[in-house]
């Protein structure tokens, strides 16, 4: 299912160049209503096969971990971050054509990242940390760099992981945790005596009996 909007996103493309078609009119245009139909679509729309190269790694890595990492909130968070980080660019971004799937790969590095911190869980940290390792770069390129990037797309992106992964924090469960006999014993008030060690079990009586002979 990570794959489908890839997909798109690289027929979309292809169609662009074999049949010279030119969609830049389909990202989003700030404050303009013809540019609404951009936080739908933009997306899906990118200005060279650079930048699509660029943006496939991040969508299929982060959106593999969050469909494995969060089965109850996934779609939501997804579609969220889809349409409310096109609004905030609507609102707020300057005034140009912004477009590409950058806004949707800060937000599932965001959700993933402060979801791993206000979870705890193994699982979810385990998913921060490697979100981390590969895309911790993130954390800096929602600030204005160059002219040519829509910055704005990646902040509202980062707003809206933050955001899901806040009010979605208590959806998914947590992995079970796995307990020992020992514990189990401890959470009893039982103590575990020599008699009970499942490694040494009687074999300290035997050889008290019968000492070993020496030479």
């Amino acid at each position: 299912m990570a794959s489908a909007p890839i997909l798109l996103i690289w027929w979309l493309k292809l169609c662009e160049v074999m049949f010279g078609w030119n969609l830049y009119q389909l990202g989003i245009y700030p404050q303009n209503p013809s540019g609404l139909i951009g936080i739908v679509t933009a997306p899906l729309i990118h200005g060279s096969w650079q930048h699509v190269v660029g943006n496939t790694p991040p969508l299929l890595f982060l959106g593999s971990i969050l469909i494995y990492g969060y089965p109850k909130s996934r779609w939501w968070a997804l579609a969220i971050i889809w349409l409310l980080s096109g609004a905030g660019v609507w609102l707020f971004g300057r005034d140009s054509y912004h477009y590409g799937a950058s806004g949707l790969t800060h937000g599932m590095f965001f959700y993933l990242f402060i979801g791993g911190i206000l979870r705890r869980d193994k699982r979810s940290s385990a998913l921060l940390m490697l979100a981390f390792y590969l895309y911790g770069g993130m954390l800096m390129t929602i600030f204005p760099r160059e002219s040519g990037i829509s910055f704005e797309y990646h902040l509202f992106g980062a707003l809206t992981g933050v955001l899901c992964a806040i009010v979605f924090r208590h959806w998914d469960p947590k992995p079970a945790r796995r307990t020992y006999s020992w514990e189990r014993q401890a959470d009893n008030g039982e103590s575990l005596t020599e008699e009970e060690d499942p490694v040494i079990g009687d074999q300290w009586k035997t050889e008290e009996e019968h000492p070993p002979e020496r030479f």
